[in-house]
């Protein structure tokens, strides 16, 4: 007689064995339990439901704004998923329900799985509100949707690699050698592309930051001109002279930038020198003329008076201020007053010095001399006298 070996049952074939069979009898035993259980979370479900279709209606009925705070708080809640809903009634009521150890450890396990993926999900919404509420009322160029792009998908890829590593340790697989080679793959990646990563965060710091936007007018080293256009990796800058330069946004960052475009007032210094030979009465006067010359032209006078004995000159600071940020307004200003205090110099009969040397020679007794010798007549012998 041939017998023929019965392979062993595995151990989730014993348990679904083992939960097919007592389910009948938990179910005999607990239906009213199980009744008031399912209608509790019938009516979890409809509340979560409910707060879904709010957080929708918050969405519908903003402003046409997608970046103000209710919006980002609407559009969170509207991404909460039906898995999520289910498993959360379900977990709630697993007390009431008196469920079997082996459907309790079914139900905590699905839970968690729905859990950890929501909160991902709803992560990711918020840091999308934010990126969004940050670049309201750019310009999509401006916005530099190209970056956006590119840190939406790395938040989504980190967000859900988290999540999965966090199932895959909850269900009892050993993840350490996972985030090892995760971590060192990552590192790899980021030696071999440094180069892009940090183009990418130098545009995500001007996309954050703002230290200037298309349009405004910057300086930087000795380049002085208006932003044309901000990319991914780098910002033309269109100079006053008309030249078109590209530069990189990290090297951009690294330097000491000037926002031109922000301020409210523009200060215009001038540097005046004038003739040692000046007298001293006309030389405290210059002050008042230089105020003013500037408050007849609509400007400030912010700083004014005497500062030293130059090489050839003795020299006035004067720093006049404009009530406006407008180059266009600023620059005649400056003409007018420069014009103004060439005219009333001339009226005073005070000159502007241009650096010259005036040489001296002196013998060796100190005794200033000429610096030639004197010439003697020399009278010719082969003329008569008179003649020459």
């Amino acid at each position: 007689m041939l017998i023929t070996a019965r392979a062993k049952p595995s151990h989730f074939e014993r348990q679904l064995q083992a939960f097919i069979g007592d389910t009948p009898d938990w179910i005999a035993d607990h239906w009213l339990s199980i009744l008031v259980a399912t209608g509790i979370a019938i009516g979890i479900a409809l509340f979560l439901h409910t707060l879904r279709s709010w957080g929708m209606r918050l969405c519908r009925n903003s402003d046409g704004n997608g970046a103000n705070w209710y919006t980002i708080f609407g559009r969170t809640i509207s991404r909460t998923n039906n898995f999520f809903i289910v498993m959360t009634a379900i977990r709630l009521v697993v007390n009431v329900a008196e469920t079997p150890p082996l459907l309790d450890k079914t139900i905590t396990f699905l839970f968690t799985i729905a859990v950890t993926f929501q909160v991902a999900i709803w992560v990711r919404e918020v840091i999308f509100g934010l990126i969004e509420h940050r670049t309201r009322g750019d310009s999509p160029s401006e916005s530099l949707a190209s970056a956006v792009g590119i840190i939406r998908l790395l938040i989504s890829i980190a967000l859900f690699a988290i999540a999965l590593v966090m199932v895959l340790g909850n269900i009892g697989v050993n993840v350490t050698g996972l985030v090892a080679g995760l971590g060192v793959g990552g590192i790899a990646i980021g030696l071999a592309a440094q180069g892009i990563f940090g183009d990418l965060i130098a545009a995500l710091s001007i996309l954050f930051t703002r230290p200037f936007r298309v349009g405004d007018n910057i300086k930087f080293d000795q380049t002085s001109g208006t932003v044309a256009e901000i990319g991914l990796k780098s910002t033309r800058v269109r100079s006053f002279d008309g030249e078109m330069h590209i530069i990189s946004n990290r090297q951009l960052l690294d330097k000491e930038l000037q926002n031109l475009t922000d301020r409210t007032r523009i200060r215009l210094p001038f540097k005046i020198g004038v003739a040692y030979e000046t007298p001293p009465e006309k030389l405290e006067r210059l002050p008042e003329m230089f105020k003013e010359i500037v408050e007849a032209n609509g400007a400030t006078a912010v700083r004014n008076g005497f500062v030293g004995f130059g090489a050839s000159s003795i020299d006035y600071e004067l720093i006049a201020e404009v009530a406006t940020g407008n180059w266009d307004v600023g620059h005649p200003t400056r003409d007018r007053i420069l014009i103004a205090i060439v005219r009333k110099l001339a009226e005073e009969g005070i000159s502007i010095p241009y650096p010259t040397q005036t040489t001296f020679t002196a013998a060796p007794d100190g005794r200033i001399i000429m610096p030639y010798p004197d010439v003697t007549p020399v009278m010719r012998v082969d003329k008569e006298e008179g003649e020459r």
